[in-house]
């Protein structure tokens, strides 16, 4: 290939929230497996060293599937969190027990496959990217009740927080290690782990898959209730910056401009045609209105984001991050030399 190949080294932990992947977990594992070591026999740069599970308050047997394949495979290891606190914290606690230059995090179900895991880190060769989401080239569920909502309210979201990588977010995920560690670090309980990444880095990109929730089509359920979605829902918004409470400031601004240059215009009519002015009192009062109101909407959208900005500052938004992205020609060279063979 032209490279030194043991210089060619960059470990990966991959880390899978456990719930119910009882009937997956096995085959799961296998898959990685394969993946591990056909890294190791093509001499790729890539070592898959730790694959963390997160058992997070399991409703079936998985747990102790997980003991019996943590015997049979060194590398796999299984966290087990003491109640269920959701995927989200159950992401962050694997995150915080890695190792890996490289993190990816993927669901139990197969529906994020092993497979893919090679073309997710040729696309930060191509970016020198902190973070590769997988994207469906479809709808995930094949569900209508499921796929709009989530689509509607991500672009939404994305619209109005002016942060374009809402609508990218995926559970199925290639993360610089140094940067998913550090977002996970200053998460608080209510904070949605997509956004604290985008506090540490805006070199984001994603790469097309075709994803498909097997176990949704096949089954109709999810791991998902209606109220965790709307829980997940309510922690994206308390994690965002709130761009669109200045609308309400601009509203606010707009209704104090009109009611200046209105009470203007009467007033030089008053002076001009006293008698075009009909009904007396009226116009004052709802200048009055318009003004007044006004002003209080520019001091409450000004007052809300303050409190935004403290909510932030409390749930560890940073001033600064520093990463070392110089590894990245490792892979670079890699899959150029991989295209040219």
């Amino acid at each position: 290939m032209g490279v030194n190949m043991e210089d060619l080294t960059t470990s990966v932990s991959t880390i899978t929230p456990v719930y119910s992947g009882a009937a997956y977990l096995e085959k799961l594992v296998e898959e990685i497996f394969q993946i591990k070591v056909s890294w190791e026999n093509q001499k790729a740069p890539m070592r898959i060293t730790e694959s963390i599970f997160v058992v997070d308050s399991a409703i079936d047997n998985s747990e102790s599937i997980l003991n019996e394949l943590k015997k049979k495979y060194h590398w796999v290891k299984v966290i087990t969190l003491s109640k269920n606190f959701g995927q989200h914290p159950a992401t962050m606690a694997g995150v915080l027990h890695s190792s890996g230059d490289w993190i990816i995090t993927l669901d139990e179900d197969l529906q994020h496959h092993p497979k893919y895991f090679q073309k997710l880190f040729k696309r930060v060769s191509e970016t020198s990217a902190d973070l590769v989401y997988a994207k469906p080239e479809t709808v995930v569920h094949q569900a209508l009740t499921r796929d709009l909502p989530a689509k509607t309210f991500k672009k939404t979201m994305s619209f109005l927080t002016g942060n374009k990588f809402i609508t990218e977010f995926n559970s199925f995920r290639l993360m610089r290690g140094t940067v998913a560690r550090a977002a996970a670090s200053v998460c608080s309980h209510e904070t949605y782990y997509d956004i604290a990444i985008c506090w540490f880095t805006n070199r984001i990109h994603s790469e097309t898959f075709p994803l498909v929730d097997q176990r949704y089509v096949a089954l109709g359920k999810s791991g998902y209730s209606f109220f965790k979605l709307l829980s997940h829902a309510r922690r994206l918004l308390v994690s965002t910056q709130q761009k669109y409470l200045r609308v309400g400031a601009w509203m606010g601004f707009i209704a104090v401009v009109f009611s200046i240059l209105f009470g203007i215009y009467v007033l030089i009519q008053k002076i001009i045609n006293p008698a075009s002015v009909m009904v007396q009192g009226w116009t004052s009062l709802f200048l009055s209105i318009f003004f007044w109101g006004g002003v209080s909407s520019i001091l409450l959208s000004l007052l809300i984001e303050f409190l935004g900005n403290i909510s932030l500052h409390i749930q560890g938004k940073p001033v600064f991050f520093v990463v070392d992205r110089s590894h990245d020609e490792i892979l670079k060279q890699y899959f150029s030399a991989s295209r040219t063979e």
